[in-house]
């Protein structure tokens, strides 16, 4: 993932929405002479520095650090929507959710009102995303890909749609993810060539180890049930037997030749049911523990799960 904007932003909003447990959820700031409060004018200004700095910065250390290795290029595009199984898709849905979700709340934060920070904060959102696609088009190893700006729109679309038609987050869009092993000496050496060999690294770049969920919160959508107000379902997406973005096979950059060719592996899709946690409909007076809820909220924990998977139904334990 390139998105390295999102660690930031996950930590500062956690520590924004901690302060901001005197002011409604559903309507964070008082809608009059916002302007006037000195306190809200110096988190506008707060917000918008590290926004622009936050984004600039990250623009130019990826123009500089990622793609240095490669040689520019004018303006390309490819298609890649067929590899990794659209794994890497989901996960682009699910930063520009992510990224959409705490931009807007920091803006909140800040004092501004509901719709203009929804705004601000999908905006600001989508502006980073297709800036790093606009890297993509610029260098020989890549291009613009439509399926990833689509997928860019997707998640921003989903957080803002429930904002715009629920002011709140019904479904929430969310993360898990585990440590992967593979055995024998093909294998490991080409998940480290992959996907790098640090724990971190492997989290974030491993699509075999990778799960996105649509995470329902069922007391929003039947309001009359008994059933606690953090309880909810959630159907997951991810997918196995990956060493390469369209097939398991790997040449050498200067001759051409094989250097990994393990096409004997099934490359499938799998699908989850299982039950969930809506962290932020936890009660709880605690400011830290708010900000700690409301900044997890975007993983999904282990659980036992319903799998679907090479067309067969089966039980697991837990579902990371």
């Amino acid at each position: 993932m390139k998105n390295c904007l999102f660690l930031l932003l996950f930590f500062y909003t956690a520590a924004c929405q901690g302060q901001n447990d005197s002011l409604a959820p559903s309507s964070p700031f008082p809608k009059e002479n916002v302007d006037l409060q000195p306190n809200f004018k110096k988190r506008k200004w707060l917000i918008g520095g590290l926004t622009a700095a936050g984004y600039g910065g990250s623009f130019a250390f990826l123009s500089a650090a990622w793609y240095k290795d490669y040689p520019r290029t004018s303006f390309q595009t490819f298609n890649d929507a067929g590899e990794w199984l659209q794994v890497d898709k989901v996960g682009h849905a699910w930063t520009a959710y992510q990224t959409s979700r705490f931009t807007t709340n920091m803006w909140r934060w800040a004092g501004v009102e509901d719709n203009k920070a929804l705004l601000y904060g999908t905006g600001s959102s989508l502006l980073y995303m297709l800036s790093i696609e606009y890297l993509d088009g610029h260098s020989s190893e890549w291009g613009w890909s439509w399926g990833d700006v689509g997928a860019d729109f997707f998640g921003a679309a989903l957080y803002a749609g429930q904002e715009l038609g629920w002011k709140e987050q019904k479904i929430s869009f969310k993360f898990s993810a585990h440590y992967k092993n593979y055995e024998g000496t093909d294998l490991k050496r080409r998940a480290d060539n992959l996907y790098g060999s640090t724990f971190q690294g492997r989290l974030l770049k491993d699509y075999n180890a990778q799960t996105y969920w649509l995470s329902a919160n069922v007391k929003s959508f039947f309001t009359k049930t008994d059933l606690p107000a953090w309880l909810n379902i959630a159907f997951g997406y991810g997918a196995e037997g990956m060493f390469g973005g369209y097939e398991n096979i790997a040449h050498s950059k200067t001759d051409g030749s094989v250097t990994f060719e393990r096409r004997d592996i099934k490359r499938y899709r799998q699908w989850y049911l299982a039950p969930d946690v809506d962290l932020t409909k936890i009660k709880t007076r605690s400011k830290l523990l708010k900000s700690v809820f409301s900044a997890f909220n975007i993983l999904k924990f282990p659980s036992p799960a319903l799998e679907f998977s090479n067309g067969k139904f089966k039980l697991k334990a837990l579902a990371f």
